[in-house]
């Protein structure tokens, strides 16, 4: 499932901002989604989404039971989805590491289409999360889950970097299959 969201994000981007990943361009950009460090990163231009943190977002529990009406007098009973909020750090890594008006230029492209869709649009949306419901939101440059952004960069070895913070809530299908119960048709 995270695999598909990775994927979802990357058809956004490439579908938004074309120019920037045409083959032969001159400045082809990659994806990726590793760590976000000089050595994992040494192919550049790269646009880095690093999924730091996944948990489930407590404000959307709902601990009732739903139920779908059938055609034949009785409903489905099932317990709903979980929902789990992906946090992603994004940043920007130019062919020249010196060259931080072309960092902050990318990084500026991805935070335009990323504001752009508070819900991510069904057309992108890659295996598991095709037809989700509710859509999957997202939440630009929402406050971060980390402590220090400082503490982060001296964890990874690296010299500190200008950094989108993204989060989109997933619905994750956890309780076993639902239950068929019979309709009450009178008092």
């Amino acid at each position: 499932m995270l695999q598909d969201l990775d994927k979802t994000l990357e058809k956004l981007l490439k579908l938004e901002l074309p120019a920037l990943f045409a083959p032969g361009s001159g400045t082809e950009v990659r994806i990726s989604f590793t760590t976000p460090d000089e050595e994992s990163l040494a192919q550049k231009p790269v646009i880095n989404l690093f999924l730091y943190e996944v948990r489930e977002n407590m404000e959307l529990r709902n601990p009732g039971y739903s139920m779908e009406r059938l055609g034949n007098g009785s409903a489905l009973k099932k317990l709903p989805p979980v929902r789990v909020d992906c946090s992603y750090l994004i940043t920007v890594w130019p062919a020249d590491s010196s060259d931080a008006e072309t960092e902050h230029r990318l990084l500026g492209e991805v935070m335009k289409v990323l504001l752009r869709y508070p819900k991510i649009p069904a057309e992108v949306l890659q295996g598991s999360l095709q037809g989700q419901q509710p859509p999957l939101r997202a939440n630009t440059l929402r406050t971060s889950q980390l402590q220090s952004f400082g503490e982060f960069w001296q964890a990874m070895g690296g010299k500190p970097k200008a950094t989108l913070n993204y989060t989109v809530t997933i619905s994750v299908e956890v309780w076993e299959a639902a239950e068929v119960v019979p309709l009450v048709m009178e008092k």
